[in-house]
């Protein structure tokens, strides 16, 4: 009798704990796939057009909007050994292509990070910390990592540091207040 006990609470553990992956990968899924619904992610290929390498001539190259390059250096890739130059795009696409994802990235941070501090706020009050709680509030972390992630190398020190610490205030007055609540 006292085994079958054990081997049921083990069991409720591993069950608690599996639902509670399952529900962070799904919430991770929920806020992601969302956010590329509401807003449309620059692509590279909009911006800088089709792959310039496979270009073999200078004219066809420069037709194609393409910088020729001639200091082909034939060691280095000796899988095309009649092409005396290649092809690579203008610099500025790049520069137009990051500026939009630049904008794109700040749209998801300004939305994510809020709605990461709300999911793990969910999971902490409405669930208490069951298996549903816990997936949440995972869930809201990497929320929280994808939205900062993204837009992370764009904003400014000091940007990042008051983002980081008005974060930082809010989780630990929630954590203080939940933990309170809870006694």
């Amino acid at each position: 009798m006292k085994i079958e006990k054990k081997a049921r609470h083990w069991g409720n553990i591993l069950k608690n704990f599996a639902l509670g992956i399952a529900i962070f990968i799904l919430t991770l899924f929920v806020t992601i796939y969302g956010i590329h619904t509401l807003f449309e992610q620059p692509e590279h290929e909009d911006f800088c057009g089709r792959n310039l390498y496979a270009i073999a001539s200078e004219t066809e190259c420069i037709n194609a909007g393409g910088i020729w390059e001639k200091n082909y250096n034939q060691e280095q890739s000796p899988k095309i050994p009649t092409q005396e130059g290649y092809c690579r795009e203008q610099p500025s696409c790049y520069d137009t292509f990051d500026k939009a994802n630049e904008k794109y990235q700040k749209k998801v941070f300004i939305i994510s990070i809020p709605l990461a501090i709300l999911i793990i706020a969910l999971g902490a009050f409405i669930f208490h910390l069951n298996p549903v709680g816990i997936g949440l509030m995972f869930g809201g972390i990497g929320t929280l990592i994808y939205g900062a992630g993204g837009y992370w190398r764009y904003s400014d020190n000091v940007y990042k540091f008051l983002i980081s610490l008005i974060g930082l205030i809010v989780l630990i007055f929630l954590a203080y207040w939940f933990n309170k609540k809870g006694k």
